[in-house]
């Protein structure tokens, strides 16, 4: 009876995993003839039996995302090993994120082809190379679907839409983490350490010939070797790649409402944007920017060829872009200082022989005004300038480490998400720190991702003894995550935390006066400090509206007393040199 349940179990267990038809794995988009993309349903379904098929697939859910559902991660390893400590030791990792946008569906099929195809031979098995895919990263956008909302897009029949469960664009989300997506984006990244990253996206911009282009992390910005890893070797790969499989490729043609002959210049990923999130830890990165009003099936299909000839050039260059990444840490540190903010250096470009259709400005025949018009009858091949050098216009010393009070716990939260050491003072403790004082900055007037972010923001620089509780915490910048730590924490910094109104109750003065009250103390003050009172004549003297303005000046006197509140302006982030 034994030996007749062993043999039922081993003749169920083969006709169950192992005697899969290719028909089992089909997608909507080749049921469609490629003019369909999966449900979200669909989409996991298909990973899910993906990896009941096959052992080299594992399917993860990890924590949550604003739509209530899980994020998912698929992992392709030919070795059956999923614990990402031991995959580091030998194998490189590539990330490919999906449907950030979910009306921009091209990645989500060609990923599901991709996955299949190679489990099943069709493609050879990377040896040294553990593909990571999130299949639908905006979970509540996919849900979403419709027909209509990619008014400028060429298909497929529906979609899923830009917002997320909260209306968020995910593609704005990476630093600020207002959404669990990103949370949970930031754990899968962090347990994964990726080498390499592809984000699959459909343009909307100018019209021209090609179907892919692509749109890697700014070299300057990413820097040092593996930055010019990025630009000279890596990229040209990929283009010629592409070339000898008949799939022209162009840099992302970042124009608007005119033609890209003029010239453009290369997009800055900020650390908002994916690919400048992931800059942040030296991951080599790209998106890629189908064009969107080829056919569907097509840009999916290129999407597809872009994708395995990035898996290539990972396997061919993987010892080298560990070194690079190992080495990445060490030369931003021998510099000391680090760039914040960035602007198109004018004294280099690139030229791109541009495959483009001739466009011009006409009346309109629907509001009288210029409208642009292209002509897909007069393709052309023209030299077009590529403005694909940035060079820094503000830097900062790099700091031993930062003290955060551990009020900031939004802060603090989001620091331990993206793995940041920290270390906490076991007892009340007084230290010499570099603070800064809020001098000046502009706000946005209309909501921008659920805030109004702050710009322009001037500091200045003190150095005092501050006292410090049991409890804040001390954070090295001696660690993996320094890039992170000087983009969020320096005020300055595009994406700062600051920036993106995390400390917006320093801005608001808490403590005021009464007119009547501190008028008689303001006189008083002014005869105990003879050099405060000529400064004082002397801004009347020279400053009209001031001098206008009684409440003015009994304000500034009373910001130049004991009596103003320390809080207001004050950066709660401070330095240690």
């Amino acid at each position: 009876m034994k030996k007749l349940l062993c043999l039922f179990i081993i003749v169920f267990s083969c006709s169950s995993e192992k005697n899969s038809t290719d028909n089992d794995l089909i997608t909507t988009f080749e049921t469609s003839n490629g003019t369909e993309t999966a449900t979200y349903d669909e989409v996991i379904t298909f990973y899910r039996q993906l990896a009941y098929e096959y052992d080299a697939i594992e399917l993860k859910s990890v924590r949550g995302t604003d739509s209530g559902k899980p994020l998912h991660m698929v992992t392709l390893n030919p070795d059956e090993n999923f614990d990402f400590t031991e995959i580091k030791e030998n194998k490189r990792v590539l990330l490919i994120n999906n449907g950030i946008h979910p009306g921009e569906s091209d990645g989500i099929d060609a990923t599901m082809l991709l996955f299949r195809d190679i489990v099943q031979g069709k493609i050879e098995m990377p040896k040294s190379t553990v593909l990571v895919t999130i299949p639908i990263y905006n979970v509540g956008g996919s849900l979403n679907r419709n027909s209509t909302t990619r008014t400028n897009q060429n298909g497929p029949v529906s979609y899923g839409f830009r917002g997320n469960a909260r209306n968020f664009d995910l593609n704005r989300d990476f630093i600020k983490a207002d959404t669990k997506n990103a949370q949970s984006f930031a754990l899968i990244f962090n347990e994964i350490r990726p080498d390499v990253f592809i984000d699959n996206h459909v343009s909307n911009g100018a019209d021209y010939q090609y179907t892919l282009t692509h749109l890697f992390t700014q070299h300057n910005k990413l820097g040092g070797s593996l930055g010019a890893f990025l630009h000279d070797k890596m990229m040209p790969q990929l283009e010629q790649k592409l070339l000898e499989k008949d799939w022209d490729i162009t840099p992302y043609v970042n124009v608007f409402n005119r033609t890209p002959e003029q010239g453009f210049a290369q997009f800055m990923d900020s650390p908002r944007y994916s690919t400048g999130y992931t800059t942040l830890w030296n991951t080599l990165g790209m998106m890629v920017e189908t064009h969107m009003l080829k056919p569907y099936k097509q840009r999916v299909e290129g999407t597809y060829e872009l994708m395995k000839s990035m898996i290539e050039i990972t396997e061919s260059e993987g010892e080298e872009i560990t070194k690079l990444r190992r080495n990445a840490l060490s030369e931003l540190k021998a510099k000391k200082t680090y760039p914040l903010q960035w602007t198109v250096d004018t004294t280099k470009t690139s030229t791109l022989q541009f495959k483009g259709y001739e466009g011009q400005m006409i009346p309109s025949e629907f509001t009288g005004a210029q409208r642009l018009k292209y002509d897909r009858t007069k393709p052309f091949t023209k030299e077009v300038i590529y403005k694909n050098y940035m060079t820094p216009t503000l830097e900062v010393t790099i700091p031993k480490s930062y003290v955060i009070p551990q009020a900031w716990w939004d802060v603090i939260y989001r620091l331990s998400l993206n793995d940041i050491v920290m270390h906490k003072l076991e007892k009340d403790t007084t230290l010499t720190v570099t603070s800064y004082k809020i001098k000046s900055y502009d706000t946005r007037k209309q909501a921008y991702e659920g805030h109004y972010p702050h710009y322009n923001i001037e500091v200045e620089t003190h150095v005092e003894k501050v006292k410090f509780f049991k409890g804040d915490c001390i954070i090295n910048t001696n660690q993996r995550g320094c890039r992170y730590l000087l983009e969020t924490l320096e005020p300055q910094a595009t994406d700062s935390f600051f920036s993106w109104n995390f400390f917006d109750t320093i801005l608001q003065q808490k403590e005021g006066f009464s007119p009547y009250v501190w008028e008689d103390k303001a006189q008083e003050l002014l005869v105990k400090n003879p050099k405060l009172k000529i400064d004082f004549n002397l801004k009347k003297t020279y400053d009209e509206a001031f001098a206008n303005n009684w409440y003015a000046q009994l304000d500034w006197i009373h910001k130049q007393s004991a009596n103003y509140e320390k809080a207001h302006l004050q950066y709660p982030i401070y330095r240690i040199e």
